[in-house]
């Protein structure tokens, strides 16, 4: 196609090939509809979905009721389910949450009672001997223990996601990015930038595009800006241990008020990473400045005090897509549908940061639902 002569019409057009773009276009597809996915990018999840810590979230931090633990406790079952049928490689290595004074035990209480409430039924509270008999290395005064908090290869999955969309009918198109849209009587006009620049016709229009989310739905005319939020970014930084740390299972320090503070997790190859070292910024900059690694030493020191001295190199940062200040509590997911904006067909997901990739297949059953209901 070439040209901006080129002018196609189909059912269902999803914006943003990352890992929950990919999980809604498929189930769309399943669903019987005609789906092309749009890709500004070069690639499969060139954003958040290649930025993060690969962790399947077991759903406890999140508050009863809402979007996140909701979906993150039921995706946190179709997402296992779903590796085992299609050969994504995971491991269900456990978490230990840990409070390293009796300060922290209250919080570490109120996080069992509230993981309780969502639905993690699974969840242990450790005295400090039995915390050291899983994590020898460990120094702490208690712990909770989520033996169904994972990490998977979160590429395969996307890979996968795109197998199964692509099976079931649906093509994605990269180099793709949404130049502007309208609402019309019987659907939207999508105009397409890239190489190929192109009009698309659609019935149904739904934004995935996680950090160009809000951008994304300023383009669309038609759409009451009041139910565009602002984006704001927050970055995250992780840094790698240099050897092979001595630990077999993922481990979070007790909850901050700032955030769930600089936890360690491990990828498949058994690689240690700390962070995340929280900033707000103001543009996408995924670079890691070595310097902010004086902060961690400290922190990781707290719960594990024999971190040896110049261990830690960057390792990469990633960036959230919130939709609040940061003096003000974090947003829940909006899935942001016609019942909400008064737009026939739209669907719109906005702050879909952590615990999305537990949630994608959770989210993109929560959209055909929002769908159907039309």
């Amino acid at each position: 196609m070439s040209g901006g002569q080129v002018s196609v019409d189909i059912q269902c057009v999803v914006v943003g090939a990352g890992v929950v773009g990919l999980a809604v276009a498929r189930a769309l597809a399943l669903s019987g509809r005609e789906v092309v996915l749009v890709e500004a990018g070069e690639g499969l999840g060139t954003g958040i979905s290649s930025r993060n810590s690969e962790v399947i979230h077991a759903g406890i931090y999140y508050p009863s009721g809402s979007l996140k633990a909701q979906l993150c406790v039921e995706g946190k079952q179709r997402l296992y389910a779903f590796c085992d049928e299609h050969g994504v490689d995971y491991q269900r290595l456990g978490k230990l949450i840990v409070a390293t004074d009796e300060v922290q035990c209250a919080a570490l209480r109120r996080l069992l009672e509230q993981g309780r409430r969502n639905g993690v039924d699974d969840l242990h509270w450790l005295d400090a001997e039995q915390a050291r008999e899983r994590e020898p290395a460990l120094s702490c005064v208690a712990a909770l223990w989520s033996p169904s908090t994972g990490i998977v290869d979160s590429h395969a999955l996307m890979l996968a996601l795109q197998a199964d969309a692509e099976a079931s009918g649906a093509s994605i198109a990269f180099h793709t990015p949404l130049v502007s849209a309208r609402c019309t009587e019987h659907g939207f006009e999508l105009h397409m930038g890239g190489a190929q620049p192109m009009t698309l016709s659609c019935r149904e229009l739904i934004n995935c595009a996680g950090l160009s989310a809000p951008e994304v739905a300023s383009r669309i005319a038609g759409l009451p800006s009041e139910h565009v939020p602002k984006a704001r970014l927050c970055k995250g930084s992780y840094f790698s241990f240099s050897g092979r740390a001595p630990f077999r299972h993922l481990v979070y320090p007790a909850p901050e008020s700032a955030g769930l503070g600089v936890h360690m997790t491990l990828d498949l190859g058994g690689q240690a990473r700390f962070g995340p070292d929280v900033e707000w910024v103001d543009h996408i900059d995924y670079r890691v400045d070595p310097r902010r690694s004086e902060g961690f030493y400290q922190a990781i020191r707290r719960y594990w005090p024999g971190l040896p001295d110049h261990s830690l190199q960057p390792a990469y940062s990633g960036i959230r897509p919130k939709i609040t200040a940061p003096t003000e509590p974090a947003a829940d997911f909006i899935i942001s549908g016609p019942a909400e904006h008064g737009v026939p067909g739209l669907v719109n997901l906005f702050g879909i940061e952590s615990p999305g990739l537990t949630s994608c297949l959770a989210l993109a059953e929560r959209v055909v639902k929002t769908l159907r209901s039309l």
